[in-house]
């Protein structure tokens, strides 16, 4: 079973209290072979105080622990419990703690992750420690305020490169050791070991590195002068904004297979999913978001690596400000500048998602009282809401004051922890503002505000605008108000655009009456928007004619919204989409649109019957996007188009021949992102079988055409195959286990609205299996498992009765437990649209 003990916010505060942590020797031997590799620490910790015997505990998980030796005498073995070995009897002073343990690799990137590449057998492993795995690779006092030097060293095969958080050289007897880091956070440590492919290089007296496996080298090769510009620009802006230098000796790159989530911050080596070493034709905004992740990360050599939260509490406010710094340095330092839109269309639809499921929780929670619970919180909220509310921090402080107090921030903090109380306090130093109350209003809230225009006709003919506010916060907006062209029949000019602050104290004259006004024109507060009469009907005709994307992606959102919300039937937002996209220039908000259009209103939203019509509709919508991108001006919006036709197409033909010829007729040819997801579209609509699928595996040995494979075998529309996959996912044999990727690949390609009939019995399972998945193999497939493996498809007061019926009586782990209500959720909404408007009403 993977349930282990959790670590309580109070047992933390107590062993804070206690302890000084000075330094860690780590030795690693990665050369035992496949499953397993050993762990020899030693840790340098002073009890304080004039105690004269107290006790505490260090954190592990051993697959063997061999020996414990503290101050010189060995702890009894037998102690050890739960992942937990009991320190008694400390007196105040100086003490050294050895710890000789055989730890196991991980196959769900948690803790020291194994991979072998299919393509030409090579392995490598990395770790990844956050939130609270540092214990399945080497003991500690696991907390982030318990900062300490980390010394480590590693014994690694003779063709293996070692990265770490510093410097790392290999020694004379083959062993590679890594200077001294400063004082860090356990959850920060970093490795990576095999043998890499690797691009060097040296900004502003640093090395720089950028790595990936050596089956990706010729990719990364392709990309890696736009990767490092993209790194040293960020690098120098956020140096002309933070008063503090770069903290770490060197700053490498490594784009690690199997990664759980985009990147990881760990000081000096950042990992991030290999997946952003195209092997595949991308667009200019998946460039884009490549570039924002690496913008993110660095922002986090600062606010979290530098300056580090106290407690889990906090989490929130490393994302958050890593998440508004990447969006806004990407913008001012490279020539990604409309990467707001992108953060409005798609980032921010997440933020308002979450906040409006009954799992919300505050930007800045007062109460985390575990690890467990801490872990649930890296969401929308504590990314996408709280780069809003920072970003409307900005808009109210003024940039200026802001990077003032940031830079206190720093200064007071370096090296050390802070909390939320101590950002404040130096922002507050910074302003005359008070930020105490906004941080009430805006951090300590759930809950998405909405907003409605009021427009007034008065005495004298013109107009007056009051705001409606649904909600307890303050905004600082902007109003859009837009006339028509008289040049140009159909598009939309703006005429001004007012700021205001909402409560308003009085209506606000606006002149003539627009024929489009739009609140939070600029998308820099967080709240919902409406729109009155006139405005609905001036967006219905003329969206696409808006002249700035940020104004169509907040009009995008705010349809959106309305449609999640029952207010808006889910064929208007199709009937928009079809009428505007093709007409759109920005592929962020094609994407997006076509994204919700496709997944939610043709997948969820429409009742079952209706779901053919959603189909041809969008098939034809992605048709006119391929035609008028036929001259080659715009090959992001054809590469858009295309991926999107395969995915709606209702009928085999058009692909099928795509995928015999190699080619989309006038381009683009087939890479093999394309033909895994026509192969599995086919596989969906029962138009190819086993052999196809072996054939292109064969073709495509990469650790990508394997999941490729086992996506499309999961989608074929037969019994035996569905067994099959569904035994891959939940066996119970720890010898075959799925890694978290082939298991995630699996479930995507396992539920299919068009196989309703063929996959009813396994809607009840799941609730049953996927608890015992979840209590077994941990949180990181637990997150699998709700995310990718659930029912989405089944939207039916069935299904609703049978998720409430397992969270009441299966206690599934708390990681499951979140997924489930979430989705649980989102399913009784599309519930609700589709009895609120069931075809003739």
């Amino acid at each position: 079973m993977s349930c282990m003990s959790v670590l309580t916010r109070d047992e933390a505060q107590t062993r804070s209290r206690l302890l000084d942590v000075l330094r860690y020797e780590i030795d690693l031997d990665l050369t035992r072979g496949d499953e397993l590799f050993d762990s020899r620490t030693v840790i340098h910790f002073t009890v304080r105080g004039d105690r004269q015997a107290t006790d505490t505990f260090v954190e592990l998980k051993p697959e063997e622990l061999r020996k414990a030796v503290l101050d010189g005498h060995a702890l009894d073995l037998d102690t050890f419990d739960e992942n937990r070995l009991p320190l008694k009897g400390l007196a105040a002073g100086e003490h050294e703690l050895r710890i000789d343990a055989v730890m196991r690799y991980s196959r769900t990137g948690e803790g020291m992750h194994r991979f072998t590449d299919p393509t030409d057998g090579e392995t490598y492993v990395y770790t990844q420690l956050a939130l609270d795995d540092c214990k399945r690779v080497f003991p500690a006092f696991d907390q982030p305020d318990l900062k300490a030097v980390f010394e480590l060293t590693v014994k690694a095969p003779e063709d293996w490169t070692v990265i770490t958080n510093g410097i790392t050289e290999q020694q004379e007897d083959g062993t590679w050791r890594a200077a001294p880091t400063p004082l860090i956070s356990t959850y920060l440590v970093a490795v990576a070991a095999g043998p890499w492919h690797s691009v060097r290089t040296e900004h502003r007296g640093l090395p720089f590195g950028l790595h990936c496996r050596r089956s990706l080298a010729p990719h990364l090769d392709v990309d890696a002068d736009e990767i490092l510009d993209i790194t040293r620009a960020c690098f120098d802006r956020y140096h002309e904004k933070f008063e503090e230098p770069y903290p770490f000796d060197s700053y490498d790159q490594a784009f690690v297979p199997e990664f759980n989530f985009g990147a990881m911050e760990n000081p000096g080596l950042v990992t991030f999913r290999d997946e952003f070493v195209y092997r595949s034709a991308v667009t200019d905004t998946e460039r884009q978001t490549r570039a924002m992740v690496i913008a993110h990360e660095m922002a986090h050599m600062w606010f979290g690596d530098l300056v580090t939260l106290k407690w889990w509490d906090d989490i929130w406010l490393n994302e958050s400000f890593a998440e508004y710094m990447g969006y806004q340095t990407l913008t001012e330092a490279t020539g990604f500048t409309d990467t707001w839109v992108d953060f409005g269309v798609a980032r921010k639809a997440w933020g308002y998602d979450a906040d409006q499921r009954p799992s919300t929780h505050p930007v800045a929670p007062e109460a985390v009282d575990d690890t467990a619970s801490a872990l649930l919180n890296f969401d929308g909220i504590s990314y996408a809401k709280g780069a809003s509310a920072l970003r409307q921090l900005v808009a109210w402080l003024g940039e200026k004051d802001f990077l003032a107090g940031i830079n206190t921030h720093f200064a007071r903090h370096r090296f050390g922890n802070a909390t939320l109380a101590d950002f404040i306090d130096s922002l507050t130093d910074a302003t005359e503002r008070d930020v105490h109350a906004w941080a009430d209003s805006w951090l300590r809230t759930t809950g998405v505000d909405t907003l409605t225009p009021k427009v007034a006709r008065t005495d004298d003919g013109t107009y007056t605008l009051t705001v409606q506010h649904d909600g307890s916060r303050p905004h600082r907006i902007a109003v859009g108000l837009y006339d028509p062209d008289p040049g140009d029949n159909g598009r939309l000019v703006l005429r001004a655009r007012p700021e205001l602050d909402v409560p308003q104290e009085a209506a606000r004259p606006i002149g003539k009456r627009p024929a489009l006004l739009l609140l939070n024109d600029g998308d820099l507060t967080y709240a919902k928007v409406r729109f009155d009469s006139d405005s609905f009907a001036a967006v219905r005709d003329n969206l696409s004619a808006l002249p700035d994307p940020l104004t169509r992606a907040v009009v995008w959102n705010a349809l959106r919204d309305a449609v999640r919300d029952g207010e808006l039937p889910p064929t208007a937002y199709l009937e928009a989409a079809r009428a505007h996209l093709p007409r759109e220039t920005d592929l962020a908000l094609v994407q997006g649109v076509l994204s919700f259009a496709s997944a939610q209103i043709a997948g969820r939203y429409l009742a079952d019957e209706d779901r053919p019509a959603a189909l041809s509709s969008l098939t034809s919508l992605c048709h006119d996007l391929i035609r008028r991108t036929e001259d080659g001006s715009n090959p992001g919006l054809r590469l858009t188009a295309v991926r999107h036709f395969i995915d709606v197409a209702a009928h085999p033909d058009t692909i099928a021949e795509w995928l015999a010829d190699g080619t989309v007729p006038g381009g683009p040819e087939l890479d093999p992102e394309l033909r895994w997801r026509i192969l599995g579209r086919l596989a969906v609509l029962g138009a190819t079988d086993e052999a196809a699928i072996a054939a292109e595996a064969q073709r495509d040995r990469s650790a990508t055409g394997q999941e490729g494979a086992a996506r499309c075998r999961a989608a074929l529309p037969d019994p035996e195959s569905k067994r099959t996959a569904w035994e891959a996912m939940f066996a119970t044999d720890d010898l075959t286990d799925l890694s978290n990727y082939l298991f995630t690949a699996t479930a995507q390609g396992f539920w299919q609205p068009e196989q309703a009939e063929l996959l009813n019995e396994y809607v009840e399972r799941y609730f049953t299996d996927a608890v015992a998945l979840a209590a077994r193999r941990g949180p990181a497939i637990a997150d699998a498992a709700g995310r990718w493996a659930f029912p989405a498809y089944a939207v039916d007061a069935e299904t609703l009765r049978l998720g409430r019926k397992c969270l009441k009586k299966s206690d599934p782990i708390p990681s499951l437990r979140r997924k489930l209500v979430d989705q649980l959720d989102d399913l009784g909404r599309a519930l609700r649209a589709r009895e609120a408007y069931s075809e003739g009403e």
